[in-house]
């Protein structure tokens, strides 16, 4: 049974920083793309980006200039590292498991950007 956990969400203000982690097990995650997405009320889970067994990143929309998302195999862990962070970003951020059938998500992590 795959089983998805993310942690570090929380409370900043505009342009500060947070860091998400993901923790991963039943599946072979060093095999595996990981990606983080985030969904707000009333909107679609949306990608924020992506990592693949090679290391290769790719992000959406204004990711690539503030976020930037990293893996440890070792010990089963997918980061996010988000800088600059924005009132748009506020969201509740999910972890994405993906194997060749299905993506599983953990319960997600709430992020709010406010003053």
């Amino acid at each position: 049974q795959v089983h998805v956990r993310e942690s570090g969400g929380g409370l900043v203000q505009p342009g500060g920083s947070l860091t998400l982690s993901c923790v991963v097990s039943g599946l072979a995650f060093s095999q595996n793309t990981m990606g983080w997405y985030r969904q707000t009320p009333n909107k679609e889970r949306a990608l924020v980006a992506y990592i693949n067994k090679f290391f290769d990143t790719h992000y959406a929309g204004r990711a690539k200039d503030r976020f930037t998302i990293s893996r440890e195999n070792s010990n089963n862990t997918v980061y996010l590292q988000m800088n600059n962070l924005e009132p748009d970003d506020t969201a509740v951020y999910y972890c994405g498991a993906r194997t060749q059938s299905n993506t599983y998500y953990g319960q997600g992590t709430q992020v709010t950007v406010s003053s």
